[in-house]
C-alpha cells in the first residue's frame, strides 16, 4: 500500500457552488492525517502548467498550500476558491506526461478530483499512468448516472424556484404567462424540480414526450376559471435538441406560440449561468462534507480509480470507468467494445440501473405536470 506524503486536490470542468466545501472538506480529512494537501489552481491546466507564484500579477501559483487556515471560511462561498480552466491538451499524451511530471516532482501521492464526466475521464487517465485518483461528482446538472445527487444541484434547484417564484409574483400582478428556460445541459433535473416546486402549468424536457397543445389547453382552462399567472419551465436540452433538428430559438418561439393560442401575453426569461452561482445550501454543505471525507479515507486505503456517489443506501464508492459506461448507457451514447469489460450480470445491472432511473423520472414528470393541469370546467 502507499504510503501518503502529499494529495492534490483540482476543481475541474464548469462551477457549481459545493465546490468549496468538498475542497475544505478533502483538506482536513486529509491534514487530520498528517498529509499535506496541495490545490491545483485552474485544474488539469494548473496540473500540467506547474508555474510558481507571481505576486505581481496576483497568482497563486499551480500548486496551492492547503493548510487548515487556507481553507477556513470558504465553507459558504460559490465557485471555486481554486478556480477552473478548460484543459484540452490535457487530453493528449504530452499533457498526461506533463501532469504526471508534476505530481512526481511534488511527491503527490494520490489526486481528488471534483467535476463531471469529463473530470472522472482526466482521473481515469491519469491512475492509469500511475497516479491514484478519486472522483467527486459536482455539477448544478445532476447529469452523473451513477449518483442521485451531485453538488451544486440542491443549490441551483433552490435559485431556480426562488427566481421562478419572482417571476410568479409580477405575472399574477399583469396577468402574463412566463416561460422560463433553465440550464442542465441535455439533463432535465433541474427543470422537473423547480417546475414541480413551482407549481408550473407545464414542464418540458427532452428525457419525456410533451405536447405543446396540451400546456395551451390547459393555460385556456385555467385562464377561464380566473387564473391569472403561469409558468412554463423548459429545459435547455431541450432547446439543443430542437437544434439539431435545425429549429432555432425554440424556447423564444414557444413563448410566441403560447401567446398567440391563449391570448395570454407571455415573456421569456433565460437565468442561465445565475443557476451556477450563490451561497451552496445546507443539503449541498452537508453531502460535499461526507463525499470529500469518504474521498480522502478511500484514498489514503490505497483505493483509487474510484467516483465517489450517493444513493439510496447511502455514500457509496464505484469504479470510475464503470460509473461512465453506466452514464452513457443511460444517455444512449453507448459505444462499440464500451460494455466488453463487463460480465453479462454486470451489463444486466447497469440496464436495470438505468431502466429504473428513467422511470423515476419519467413518474415524477408525470405527477408534475397533473398536478399542474386543469380539468376542463362545465
Amino acid at each position: 500500500m502507499i504510503k501518503f506524503r502529499n494529495i492534490a486536490v483540482l476543481t475541474s470542468g464548469g462551477d457549481a457552488p459545493g465546490m468549496n466545501t468538498l475542497v475544505r472538506s478533502v483538506a482536513r480529512s486529509a491534514l487530520e492525517q498528517g498529509v499535506k494537501v496541495y490545490g491545483v489552481y485552474e485544474g488539469f491546466q494548473g496540473l500540467m502548467d506547474d508555474q510558481p507564484a507571481d505576486p505581481k500579477s496576483h497568482f497563486p501559483g499551480s500548486l496551492i498550500n492547503l493548510d487548515a487556515y487556507a481553507v477556513t471560511n470558504i465553507i459558504d462561498k460559490g465557485g471555486t476558491i481554486l478556480k477552473s480552466a478548460r484543459a484540452e491538451k490535457f487530453k493528449t499524451e504530452e499533457g498526461m506526461a506533463l501532469a504526471k511530471a508534476t505530481c512526481e516532482r511534488h511527491n503527490i501521492d494520490g489526486i481528488v478530483a471534483i467535476g463531471g464526466d469529463g473530470t472522472f475521464r482526466g482521473a481515469t487517465d491519469l491512475t492509469n499512468r500511475g497516479i491514484p485518483c478519486i472522483g467527486l461528482p459536482a455539477t448544478i446538472d445532476n447529469d452523473i448516472t451513477a449518483t442521485d445527487e451531485s453538488i451544486g444541484f440542491d443549490t441551483a434547484l433552490n435559485t431556480a424556484v426562488e427566481l421562478i417564484d419572482k417571476l410568479r409574483d409580477t405575472c399574477e400582478s399583469h396577468a402574463r404567462c412566463n416561460v422560463v428556460e433553465l440550464m442542465g445541459r441535455n439533463a432535465g433535473y433541474i427543470t422537473l424540480e423547480a417546475g414541480a416546486a413551482a407549481g408550473a402549468s407545464g414542464i418540458l424536457t427532452c428525457e419525456c414526450p410533451y405536447s405543446e397543445e396540451e400546456i395551451f389547453k390547459n393555460i385556456i382552462n385555467a385562464k377561464k376559471q380566473g387564473k391569472r399567472s403561469f409558468i412554463v419551465v423548459i429545459a435547455e436540452g431541450v432547446k439543443f435538441k430542437k437544434e439539431e433538428e435545425g429549429v432555432k430559438n425554440y424556447c423564444e418561439d414557444f413563448a410566441k406560440r403560447l401567446e398567440t393560442a391563449t391570448g395570454v401575453e407571455t415573456k421569456f426569461c433565460r437565468p442561465a449561468h445565475i443557476l451556477r452561482g450563490g451561497i451552496p445550501s445546507p443539503r449541498d454543505r452537508i453531502l460535499a462534507s461526507q463525499m470529500g471525507y469518504e474521498a480522502v479515507r478511500l484514498l489514503l486505503e490505497g483505493k483509487s480509480r474510484l467516483v465517489v456517489c450517493k444513493q439510496k443506501s447511502g455514500i457509496i464508492s464505484l469504479d470510475i470507468n464503470y460509473a461512465l459506461i453506466l452514464d452513457r448507457m443511460y444517455k444512449n451514447k453507448l459505444k462499440p467494445g464500451d460494455l466488453d469489460a463487463f460480465t453479462t450480470e454486470q451489463q444486466a445491472e447497469m440496464r436495470a440501473f438505468c431502466a429504473a432511473k428513467a422511470a423515476e423520472f419519467a413518474e415524477m414528470y408525470r405527477v408534475a405536470n397533473a398536478i399542474g393541469a386543469y380539468p376542463e370546467s362545465e
